[in-house]
């Protein structure tokens, strides 16, 4: 049940869920629930990492973002402006 519930996480990429499931690892008994969880468990690092990566990028890509709208802000006009 426990292998199950890990895939549908892993499918469905409910980091929650892959955390609550990491916390209550049961004692697996044949050697195949023990490469199946070995082999999930890995699919579940490698998915936390690329979400890992993208958020990373994504925050970047909105410092940037923030930087150039900060940049080509409007300035306040000088008080020494003799245009009006």
């Amino acid at each position: 049940m426990w292998i199950k519930q890990l895939k549908i996480a892993i499918v469905e990429k409910n980091i929650e869920k892959i955390n609550e499931l990491m916390d209550d690892i049961p004692q697996l008994e044949s050697k195949a629930d023990v490469d199946s969880a070995i082999t999930l468990l890995d699919e579940a690092t490698q998915l936390v990492t690329s979400l890992k990566d993208s958020t990373q990028a994504s925050m970047q890509q909105m410092q940037k973002n923030i930087k150039f709208l900060k940049v080509t802000d409007n300035q306040k006009p000088s008080s020494l402006d003799i245009k009006s």
